[in-house]
């Protein structure tokens, strides 16, 4: 199987049909309308009506779209807060559930802060996991049940979290969030499935907005309750959001995929013609060359769920540009959980800040991601049309790469930068600039690479962003908790400035590619025809 290039639209073929009902040999097309008759020895292939049909989740009235962007909304703030609100606590939550953790040999001051890191990081152990499986059942299943079960699944590991009596019970609790974070995968699936592809912008740009106002908010919210009533207090609240999120998706929110609402419309006519002998199938069955009614139709698409969990291995490994890109934006992202560790202990040993004030400079963080998002927002597609103007009109996928350039080299200066002020003690001002900078530079040098891999991939560029992601949350799990050890050993300063030594290692990847990517990409089958 093939992907489309818009990750939005199901893993599956694409197909037109000219009618509500469109029947195949033996009988001609004919309209199904007035009670008319069919042949029992017809094969009723199901399709919505082009000229309007109720159940076509593309004709649905545009106040029901946005209430629906508006609960996909509401889940991404609160799970960004989920993951983030605990942040800037993971060292008191470790402290609190590690007994006589001030007199026990075992637990010194270096495991409790590589305990208090994998408990932020594990959460991207789980989210490597996660978009393996919830794309691909959503196809079999569909978005309803898949987006409900993962919901329940969230919620059910929050309480875990709430309730955690120790440390690794804690953990396995984040992880199981991060597995369960089903609206970072299907949020523009379920955009694709209710939008028309000149109407998406919108919608996309309110759900990518989503998790960094729960960015910005959720490390504030958290230290001031956290002061006040304990940190077990901010994980129930925390649940307490996601319930009422999960009770708008069970009563309110509708199946989005058409293939699994034309199922259903199958099994409505089909019981409606019990004993007639007449099959059905939508169109897309009728495609992949088995129908819900034929015996081995569940086995082919759960071979259908096997190839789509694999197929972004097979990708990623199958490209060597993918492979350089994916190293390269995964240890960028992971100066994220390096800041996010770190933050809060500096801003408390250093600056000597309360945890309200703490909470609240987390803030700073967004700020600049938001800045990075409006840079693009803004450059990035008018950087591609001048260097294809300038190359006799001739376009190319590394046209996106300069401004990611720019990031790359911007990244490992503000990270040294980041770890020098903390050493030196420089104004809180200082501190918060580089923090705000960090962050421009790690986005500036994430969104390019993204528009580059869906353009360089093409038909299979949702599996090669898949690749992309499991890379990256894997990377993002396990490099931060070797922050701690350098900063013990060197400081803050020649600590950070080691992590960003590593990080200009990786900065000219981005130039290598926009000078001779377009010739390596040839070497792949799945980036040749880009």
């Amino acid at each position: 199987m093939t992907l489309g290039t818009d990750e939005t639209q199901p893993l599956l073929r694409s197909v037109t049909n000219e009618g509500h009902q469109v029947y195949t040999d033996p009988a001609p097309p004919l309209p199904l309308q007035g009670g008319a008759d069919i042949a029992a020895d017809e094969t009723t292939i199901v399709d919505f009506d082009p000229n309007g049909d109720p159940e076509n989740p593309l004709d649905w009235p545009a106040p029901f779209k946005w209430a629906i962007v508006s609960m996909l909304a509401l889940m991404a703030f609160t799970v960004t807060m989920t993951c983030i609100s605990i942040v800037p606590l993971a060292s008191t939550i470790v402290r609190d559930l590690t007994p006589d953790s001030d007199s026990d040999s075992d637990s010194d001051p270096a495991n409790l802060k590589s305990a208090s890191i994998l408990l932020v990081t594990i959460w991207e152990l789980g989210e490597a996991a996660g978009p393996l499986l919830i794309a691909p059942l959503s196809e079999m299943y569909g978005r309803y049940p898949v987006m409900n079960a993962a919901n329940l699944l969230f919620l059910f590991a929050s309480v875990l979290a709430a309730t955690s009596a120790s440390v690794p019970q804690f953990v396995v609790a984040r992880m199981l969030n991060g597995l369960a974070v089903a609206v970072n995968v299907l949020n523009p699936a379920i955009v694709g499935d209710i939008f028309a592809g000149d109407e998406r912008g919108g919608a996309l740009s309110l759900l990518f907005l989503a998790p960094l106002v729960g960015g910005a908010f959720g490390p504030m919210i958290g230290s001031a309750v956290a002061e006040r009533f304990g940190w077990r207090v901010v994980v129930w609240m925390t649940v307490g959001i996601a319930g009422v999120c999960e009770a708008l998706f069970l009563t309110c929110f509708n199946e989005t995929y058409k293939v699994a609402i034309l199922r259903k419309r199958v099994e409505r006519m089909r019981n409606h013609a019990a004993g007639s002998g007449k099959t059905f199938k939508t169109a897309f069955d009728e495609v992949e060359g088995a129908g819900t009614d034929v015996p081995g139709a569940a086995r082919s698409r759960w071979r259908r769920v096997r190839d789509a969990v694999l197929r972004p291995g097979i990708v990623l490994f199958g490209s060597g540009v993918l492979m350089a890109m994916s190293l390269f934006s995964s240890v960028a992202f992971t100066f994220f959980y390096v800041y996010s560790t770190t933050f809060s202990d500096i801003l408390i040993d250093r600056y000597k800040l309360s945890p309200v004030a703490v909470g609240s400079c987390f803030a700073i963080f967004s700020v600049g991601s938001t800045i990075s998002v409006v840079i693009c927002n803004r450059t990035l597609d008018r950087i591609y049309v001048r260097m294809r103007f300038t190359h006799k009109g001739v376009g190319k996928p590394e046209f996106r790469l300069p401004l990611a350039i720019i990031g790359a080299f911007a990244l490992p200066l503000t990270v040294a930068a980041y770890g020098w002020v903390a050493e030196l003690r420089l104004p809180l001002l200082c501190l918060l600039f580089s923090v705000c900078a960090m962050g421009t530079a790690l986005m500036l040098a994430m969104i390019p690479v993204m528009a580059y891999v869906v353009d360089a991939f093409g038909l299979f560029s949702a599996s090669a962003m898949t690749g992309i992601i499991v890379t990256r949350c894997l990377m993002s799990t396990f490099l931060p908790l070797t922050t701690a050890p350098l900063v013990d050993k060197l400081g803050y300063g020649w600590g950070f400035s080691v992590l960003a030594g590593f990080a200009l290692l990786l900065a000219p990847i981005p130039i290598l590619m926009l000078r001779y990517g377009a010739h390596w990409r040839k070497f792949s089958m799945y980036s040749r025809d880009a």
